[in-house]
C-alpha cells in the first residue's frame, strides 16, 4: 500500500500549498477530503496546463496580500490597546481576556484582517496588568502590541487597614488625633 499519494491542488489549502502545486499526502486525506471536495486531482500534463493561468492569478493575489500584511505589521508596531474588565479588589478578573477579545479590540481600533489565530497568547489572561502580546500574521511577519487590562471601577487595594482604625482614634502609642484633647488617653483594645 502506498504511503503517500501525489495530487495536483486545484484550490489553495492552508499549510499544504496553492493552486497548481503537486503535493504528497496520505491516501486517506486524499480519498476522504481533497478529491471528493474538488480541491485536488490526479497530476497530468493537461491538468497542469489548465491550472497555469489560475496559478499565476493566485500568485499575484498572494503577493498583494503579503504587501498588505507587511504594512499592517508596521502599523501594529508599538500599538497599545486597553480592555476594561470587572474584577475583585485583588485584581483577579471575574472572566478572562482571550485571543478573541484581543482580536476584536484590534479590529475595532482599525487594524483590520486580524483574526483570533494571529494572536499568540499561551493561556487566557486572568489579572489586571499590562501584557506584551505577540501578533503573528505570517511565518516571518511578527510583532508585539501592548495590552492594558484595567478594572471597570476603582479598586479598594490597601484600604482595609484604614477601615480598621476608626477616624479620630489612633493606635496605642500614637499622638492624639487633631482636635482631640492632648491629655486624653488613647483607647484601650
Amino acid at each position: 500500500m502506498a504511503r503517500n499519494v501525489e495530487l495536483l491542488l486545484t484550490e489553495n489549502i492552508e499549510n499544504l500549498g496553492i493552486v497548481g502545486d503537486v503535493v504528497h499526502v496520505k491516501p486517506g486525506y486524499a480519498r476522504n477530503y481533497l478529491v471528493p471536495l474538488g480541491y485536488a486531482v490526479k497530476p497530468t500534463d493537461g491538468a497542469k496546463k489548465a491550472l497555469a493561468a489560475r496559478r499565476a492569478e493566485v500568485e499575484r493575489e498572494l503577493a498583494a496580500l503579503r504587501k498588505e500584511l507587511e504594512q499592517l505589521v508596521e502599523k501594529l508596531e508599538g500599538a497599545e490597546i486597553t480592555l476594561e474588565r470587572s474584577c475583585n479588589d485583588q485584581g483577579w478578573l471575574y472572566g478572562s481576556v482571550t485571543q478573541h477579545d484581543i482580536a476584536v479590540a484590534l479590529n475595532e481600533a482599525g487594524f483590520n484582517r486580524i483574526t483570533d489565530r494571529h494572536i499568540r497568547i499561551g493561556a487566557a489572561i486572568k489579572r489586571i496588568d499590562s501584557y506584551e502580546i505577540p501578533v503573528q500574521l505570517d511565518r516571518d511577519l511578527r510583532t508585539e502590541i501592548k495590552l492594558w487590562v484595567v478594572a471597570d471601577r476603582e479598586l479598594n487595594l490597601g484600604r482595609e487597614e484604614e477601615a480598621e482604625t476608626p477616624e479620630g482614634e489612633g493606635a496605642p502609642g500614637e499622638a492624639p488625633a487633631e482636635g482631640a484633647p492632648a491629655d486624653a488617653e488613647p483607647a484601650k483594645s
